[in-house]
């Protein structure tokens, strides 16, 4: 080996530099100038072999770990299939799947439609459908015949579909389909707002006197995830569940997920076909459920004493599933939900009549959210006493329980807000299920849950600055001044009372015009910086 290296001239002499080196050593040939040299130039020639690092050299170490991690290193592995990109459909394709698809079948029903699979049924789709509805279909007491068969005006028509997506719950075999997946969560999305609707109504009529408190720890004992797999046991479902495991034997992770989702997306289906008086039979006939039972009676707590009257169809009367599902209002009924009505907004109410906030707040009120509507009616006067009842119904929305609960327990906008909270879930629930066709449930969910957080819905109210006509009593009154963190609660409340006022009075359609139009609910909110 040479080296030659050039070097500056420097004022030592040469034979005090000395070079050490851990190879052989190796003469050095110097060529010193007479003349001052500019550059000096070194060679160096190493000779003979180069010796092996020894055994316990670092270095030796070092080279022998490089090589072993090169010789060990993994293979790189292919990422799956699901997350390789793929290129997206062209225009044509993309139209014709949308075309094609049963979503955009059915323009008599857009609710229905938007919850049928998003491709048609497969060989294996059948194949299910040929061999386990039958057994389902007798196991909730429907005929055994095709749906298929029935008018394309009936709702109904799509029934077998809809049942069959209801048990494809996510660990099921047919999971891995897309159209199958989707479906199933989107129908389990809507079914759980159907229940909490649907007991919520019930239980307001069955208990007038009851606050909301109590009717949610009986909604829970009714149909919490705990209890769940007990009603599937009873209607004999469990075997379309599990077709390979015991359910009784599985561990709570593994049994409650499956049976939440089918359980769900079953009165999801119902509803969507048979309205919600078949909700309620099937909950009440089929699963067996009693509302009296020791295990989904509230826990005891000190009740405040309701010296108020009630309607008089409630008074010593508690009101069965049947007379909740077959009622109908009559036909020159001041309201679209007349029992619900008496059951929310109390008799008593109408001592408040005249006072200062009937004179000064309600016309203001009544001008924000376009009350009165315009309805026919066949005599005037049934105008004039709905708009009566409607102002009080307004007032009471208004009204805090600080102001009278402790003397009039019902006086407050408790019981309007309950049924306001469910009402304005399901009606969101199904706007996004229209908007949003090829979303998945879950996806849905996280939407839902965001538009309607509570500082939105209070935020919107607050908006429209109506959060100043809510009636405090003094005490409450000089504490929420200030203090925007106790305040917003309260016009959370409000604003679901309004939905609930709105419900009973006019009716879904009208609870639909107070959340988009009056209140805007899909506004884009700004992000919080």
């Amino acid at each position: 080996m040479e080296l030659s290296s050039s070097l500056t001239p420097f004022s030592k002499k040469l034979s005090d530099i000395s070079f050490s080196s851990s190879l052989s050593p190796f003469p050095l040939q110097l060529y010193p100038q007479t003349s001052k040299p500019k550059n000096l130039r070194v060679l160096a020639v190493a000779v003979g072999p180069s010796q092996e690092l020894p055994r316990n050299s670092p270095q030796r170490l070092l080279k022998e770990l490089a090589h072993r991690k090169k010789a060990t290193a993994p293979r790189k592995k292919v990422p799956p299939k699901r997350f390789i990109l793929k290129p997206p459909l062209d225009d044509k394709k993309l139209t014709e799947r949308f075309l094609n698809s049963p979503q955009l079948s059915l323009k008599q029903f857009p609710l229905l439609s938007s919850c049928l699979p998003s491709s048609k049924l497969n060989t294996a789709d059948n194949t299910w459908i040929d061999e386990y509805l039958l057994e389902a279909k007798q196991a909730l007491g429907y005929p055994l015949e095709k749906s298929d068969e029935l008018g394309d005006d009936n709702p109904a028509k799509q029934f077998d579909t809809l049942l069959y997506l209801a048990f494809q719950h996510p660990s099921c075999d047919r999971t891995n389909a897309r159209h199958v997946r989707s479906a199933h969560s989107r129908l389990w999305f809507l079914g759980q707002y159907v229940l909490e609707l649907a007991l919520a109504e019930f239980f307001l009529q069955r208990y007038p006197r009851e606050s909301p408190g109590p009717m949610r720890e009986r909604v829970f004992g009714l149909i919490g995830k705990r209890n769940l797999p007990n009603w599937i046991k009873a209607a004999s479902l469990q075997n379309l569940i599990f077709p390979y495991d015991d359910m009784d034997k599985l561990i709570r992770k593994d049994r409650e997920p499956p049976v939440k989702s089918v359980f769900w997306a079953l009165f999801g289906a119902i509803y969507l076909c048979f309205g919600m008086p078949e909700v309620y039979h099937v909950l009440f006939e089929v699963f067996g459920m009693e509302p009296e039972a020791e295990d989904c009676q509230p826990r005891l707590r000190r009740q405040l004493e309701d010296v108020d009257y009630v309607s008089v169809e409630f008074e010593g009367n508690k009101l069965s599933w049947q007379d909740v599902a077959t009622y109908k209002p009559p036909q020159d009924a001041l309201f679209a939900h007349p029992r619900l009505f008496r059951a929310c907004v109390p008799p008593g109410m109408h001592r408040f009549r005249g006072n200062i906030w009937d004179y000064d707040s309600k016309p203001q009120v009544m001008q924000i959210l376009g009350y009165p509507l315009a309805v026919n009616d066949r005599i005037p006067e049934i105008t004039e006493a709905r708009n009566i009842e409607l102002g009080l119904g307004l007032q009471l929305c208004f009204m805090h329980p600080s102001k009278y609960k402790f003397e009039h327990p019902r006086f407050c906008f408790e019981r309007l807000e309950y049924v306001g909270q469910k009402i304005q879930d399901l009606v969101m629930a199904e706007r996004l299920l229209m908007k949003h066709l090829d979303a998945p449930g879950r996806w849905l969910q996280e939407k839902h849950r965001r538009v309607l957080m509570n500082k939105f819905c209070g935020r919107y109210l607050r908006e429209k600055y109506m959060h100043r006509f809510i009636i405090y009593s003094e005490q409450v009154q000089d504490a929420y001044e200030n203090n925007r963190r106790l305040r917003n609660p309260a016009t959370t409340a409000v604003q679901q009372a309004l939905h609930g006022l709105s419900y009973t009075v006019y009716g879904k359609p009208d609870v639909r015009r107070l959340m988009f139009e009056v209140f805007d609910f899909e506004q884009i909110q700004p992000k919080s910086v």
